[in-house]
């Protein structure tokens, strides 16, 4: 049997305020926007910042608990796979690829996330 890896580790800001809906059978599922930077050189020597963006996938209490202490501007570190989904649609088959996050540590301070005691402000919470 081969060996196979599927992983993804990505620490980035996201772009819109998460997105959390539920399955007909009450999974709780929140789809995020992520955005990460790198720097790429030019022609001449000058060096230029560039963003991808990513679509992040967390379920059931990952999903809860992001859409709770997660807004638009967030810094958060994501780990897990890389999936890709297709579909027909009009004809024509569509494919999107996501991460489907496995672990999330926010890495904001706690005074900055809504709804969250700032008593310890160096404190992370263990998700």
């Amino acid at each position: 049997m081969s060996r196979t890896l599927n992983e993804v580790r990505l620490i980035g800001r996201l772009g819109q305020e998460p997105q959390m809906k539920y399955t007909p059978s009450g999974t709780a599922v929140t789809t995020l926007r992520l955005a990460t930077n790198h720097q790429t050189r030019q022609a001449d020597g000058s060096r230029q910042e560039e963003t991808d963006w990513h679509t992040v996938v967390l379920w059931d209490k990952l999903a809860e608990t992001g859409n709770q202490y997660l807004q638009k501007g967030s810094q958060v570190y994501i780990a897990g796979r890389l999936q890709t989904r297709s579909w027909e649609k009009d004809g024509q088959r569509q494919y999107r690829t996501e991460i489907v996050a496995a672990e999330m540590i926010m890495l904001d301070p706690a005074q900055a996330r809504p709804g969250q005691a700032a008593d310890d402000p160096d404190e992370e919470p263990a998700f």
